[in-house]
């Protein structure tokens, strides 16, 4: 039996059998949500740093000395997943004291009330985002808002609003906060330094960068195309060894795992450029679009 495939099994089995608090009121159905929230085994990126998400949703664990941070909490039906992936690596849970949230759609923040009542972790978001998180509801001048339609997420207790540049500290990890908005009015990427005896990387857990909005939406005739130019000006600059992301498929999780024994895929040092250079060019074909222009 391999060992990615007992990992998975595990996993399965530790689902199964998982706390009641981490089980969601409903499922939240969408056209990609089965195959986002399908099994992923969780891995080490680098150093204190894991992947514990789904196959197509990020959720990162950091250790902070006896303390966990985590970023994201994918769909409410991958928090048992989260929660299975992360005793599965021989941690426990209830030692998360801290939730950082990316953006708040229901695809990154749909697990994060439950994950924070098991654990009692405090969250913490944007300015802009802290509002979507406490109260459940997208805010009008978010791309995929519509009216009379909620977030999809259970609303969020005790959200601490924090600003651009802000550093989370637990123990000896200090995660940057960064804003990066376009996305979402409220999008946050974040950034801190992992180390394996006296090799230390900076890991950039950059946010969605995409041109994706609700039918009737113009990003031309709105700031966020300003916005994603200038987050993506920001993540382009940041000191960025590794790259990781909201959806695993934007830093190629999966073809980088498959060529783990040639040493560590996820370090690329100019893939935050790249990254930043493929949203733009995302949001010029969007605003040709919306001008009519050939693409």
């Amino acid at each position: 039996m391999s060992r990615i495939f007992y990992t998975l099994l595990l996993s399965s089995l530790l689902v199964a059998c998982g706390p009641k608090q981490l089980e969601p009121d409903a499922d939240f159905v969408c056209d990609n949500c089965e195959d986002w929230n399908l099994p992923q085994a969780p891995f080490r990126i680098y150093g204190g740093t894991w992947y514990v998400g789904t196959a197509g949703l990020s959720s990162i664990l950091i250790e902070a000395g006896e303390e966990l941070i985590l970023i994201d909490g994918g769909l409410s039906q991958s928090a048992a997943v989260i929660d299975a992936n992360i005793r599965s690596l021989g941690f426990d849970p209830k030692n998360i004291s801290t939730l950082l949230v990316s953006h708040a759609h229901f695809d990154h923040a749909g697990g994060v009330a439950a994950i924070q009542r098991f654990t009692g972790a405090s969250v913490y978001s944007s300015i802009e985002g802290a509002k979507t998180l406490s109260s459940g509801e997208l805010q009008p001048d978010d791309p995929q808002y519509l009216p009379g339609l909620t977030a999809n997420f259970p609303p969020i207790a005790n959200v601490v609003a924090i600003k651009d540049g802000d550093v989370v500290t637990v123990a000896d990890v200090n995660v940057r906060a960064i804003y990066t908005p376009g996305h979402t009015p409220g999008g946050m990427s974040w950034s801190w330094e992992s180390c394996v005896l006296d090799t230390c990387y900076q890991l950039v857990y950059a946010d969605s960068l995409t041109a994706v909005s609700a039918q009737g939406f113009s990003f031309g005739e709105n700031p966020a195309a300003a916005q994603l130019i200038d987050s993506a000006d920001k993540i382009s600059l940041l000191d960025c060894d590794i790259l990781l992301s909201p959806h695993p498929f934007f830093f190629g999780m999966q073809d980088k795992l498959e060529n783990r024994d040639e040493g560590n895929p996820f370090v690329n040092n100019v893939a935050c450029s790249i990254y930043a250079e493929t949203a733009l060019g995302w949001l010029e074909r969007r605003l040709r679009a919306e001008r009519g222009e050939n693409q």
